[in-house]
């Protein structure tokens, strides 16, 4: 029989551990220069030892030694009869307002009343509405039985940010389990694509990393100042998991919960919803969304009796067609749509072109997204014949030490708790400085790299941008892949080709003509281009596509030209033709 018994086990092991030094190294280099400044303020507000060097505000230590030598002058040359001068401070104090606040003299006019100093009225912000903001307030001035109500609200609570309902029947009615993530997100991009096919914009640029971003206005960044040259220490490989927390291996399933409302009263809630502003919200595909305010214009149009027969019949073509032949539509088979509802070919492009004039992601009228601000982190100057990276430090704030708090580790009247607090917000305050110094350093090297590589780029544009790899950097300036990683993270360059992301730099590469490489980036410009050129009546097939690209010596399969297309949302061949 074994018994239990506690026993003492030695064990040797070699484990990585991640100083708090390394981790705050780590997370202020993947920072660009908005949120580093960010941090900084946060830090001095934090950390006392932490102030802010200015070239035009003076030290501390200044200010302080001429108010003493100041005061010393003073008391010297204060005589005593001066002194006996001197007005007694007791009458100094104004006994009218002490009164005047603490007794009650009867009435006062409203102007004593408001003698209190407030706050301007123009400083206080309200917070901007959004989609569901907008429709409960509608929802507020009808009148509807409360299981409706609840429904509606439900109904309001499941939009997505472009207006459409990502949820089912059975999800509201709390019977089935809510969708994952991903399907939802998928809602949103079968409308972007359905409404490509249609010829209606309604997403941003698919290509923007083939174009220069906005930026906030430049700095003249020919007056730059002097490039340190010291090296940057590798980090370890360990540093690529420091700061990502770990998910759960196992997520709790989501309880369901019973509503109070039936099937008939949500899909009445649902009908309800549909009414409101804007229209064409809380559809669950594109083609009801489109209906919804096809129809919205034709009760418009009833309702005010301005319009013609022109456009009552235009309008019933286009609910035709997208009721009953959405589909053919995208595949632009305008001759079976014009004989399938009976209507001249004319008549059938003219409700095309009304339903592109119409909006196929309502909500975003409403959820209005704010601009994120670009100020570029570097910039590339050229200075005669030599490329120079140029850190923009402006409105960076200059840390230094207080030297006033370092007196208090000296004075020996200070007791240990003090010396303690001080010494320790010193070596942090240290830490921060040399990390920040670090991360200069470390964007520096990668940045000169870039520069050394995309000469051709710089000088001459984004035709001649070369493939680069981030492993082929960290092994040039001797660091690991995830520093660089983190090092371009999030950050630009001001360039004279326009503002770039320092991740558009790195590319993966095809073989190219004469045995070079080609950029992806570039072949996904050449696959565009090549699209937009053809004839419209007889597109290219991604076959014929990839037997051009070949000619031009670059070696790419049917495949990969296909897979870029789908990337940059262009529509396939049969979505393309237009039929004459």
């Amino acid at each position: 029989m074994v018994l239990l018994q506690p026993k003492l086990h030695l064990k040797v092991s070699q484990r990585q551990i991640l100083t708090p030094g390394l981790v705050q190294m780590v997370s202020v280099l993947a920072l660009n220069k908005l949120e580093l400044r960010d941090m900084i303020n946060a830090e001095m507000v934090e950390n006392p030892v932490l102030e802010e060097l200015e070239d035009a505000v003076p030290i501390i230590d200044d200010v302080s030694r001429r108010e003493e030598d100041r005061d010393r002058i003073a008391a010297a040359e204060e005589s005593p009869t001066a002194a006996a001068e001197k007005k007694d401070p007791f009458e100094e104090i104004d006994f009218g307002s002490f009164f005047k606040d603490y007794l009650d003299p009867g009435y006062r006019s409203p102007g004593e009343m408001e003698e209190v100093e407030r706050p301007s009225f123009e400083n206080f912000l309200s917070k901007p509405g959004n989609l569901t903001d907008h429709l409960v307030w509608q929802l507020g001035s009808l009148p509807m039985r409360p299981e409706v109500r609840e429904a509606a609200e439900l109904v309001v609570g499941n939009l997505n940010e472009d207006g459409y309902l990502i949820a089912s029947d059975e999800e509201l009615l709390g019977v089935a389990p809510p969708a994952p993530l991903e399907a939802d997100a998928n809602v949103g991009d079968n409308v972007v694509a359905a409404a490509a096919a249609l010829g209606i914009d309604a997403s941003e640029p698919v290509d923007e990393l083939l174009q220069p971003a906005e930026s906030a206005p430049s700095q003249d960044w020919e007056a730059s100042a002097g490039i340190s040259e010291a090296t940057a220490a590798a980090f370890a490989p360990a540093l690529e998991t420091a700061s990502e927390p770990s998910a759960s291996p196992h997520t709790p399933p989501t309880p369901i919960s019973q509503p109070n409302f039936a099937l008939a009263d949500l899909h009445e809630a649902i009908e309800t919803v549909r009414q409101l502003d804007p229209p064409g919200v809380a559809c669950r595909d594109l083609r009801e969304c489109l209906l919804y305010q096809l129809r919205h214009h034709q009760q418009q149009l009833e309702s005010h009796k301005n319009g013609n027969g022109e456009t009552a019949q235009l309008l019933q073509d286009a609910i035709a067609v997208v009721d009953q032949h959405l589909r053919a539509l995208q595949l632009k088979q305008h001759k079976e749509i014009a004989r399938a509802i009976g209507r001249p070919i004319e008549a059938v492009q003219h409700a095309l072109d009304y339903i592109r004039t119409l909006d196929p992601r309502p909500g975003l009228r409403y959820n209005k997204v704010q601009p994120r601000l670009i100020e570029p982190d570097v910039a590339f100057v050229k200075h005669g014949d030599e490329w120079l990276v140029v850190m923009n430090e402006e409105d960076v704030p200059q840390l230094r030490l207080n030297p006033a708090y370092r007196r208090l580790l000296s004075k020996e009247g200070n007791d240990k708790d003090t010396r303690n607090y001080v010494k320790e917000r010193y070596k942090s305050a240290i830490q921060l400085i040399k990390n920040i110094e670090q991360r200069k350093q470390t964007i520096m090297k990668v940045c000169y790299s870039i520069v050394a590589r995309q000469q051709d780029f710089l000088e001459k544009g984004i035709d001649e941008l070369k493939p680069m790899m981030i492993k082929e950097v960290a092994e040039e300036i001797g660091v690991h892949p995830s520093t660089v990683s983190r090092a371009v993270a999030n950050k630009y360059a001001h360039t004279p080709q326009g503002v770039f992301e320092l991740r558009y730099f790195f590319s993966e590469s095809v073989n190219g003509p004469e045995g070079g490489n080609t950029s992806l980036l570039i072949l996904k410009r050449r696959v565009k281009k090549l699209i937009e050129e053809e004839d419209p009546s007889r597109p290219l097939t991604d076959e014929q596509i990839t037997r051009i690209l070949q000619s031009q010596g670059i070696q790419v399969t049917r495949r990969t030209v296909a897979k870029y297309r789908e990337d940059m949302r262009i529509p396939s061949t049969h979505q393309r033709r237009v039929k004459k």
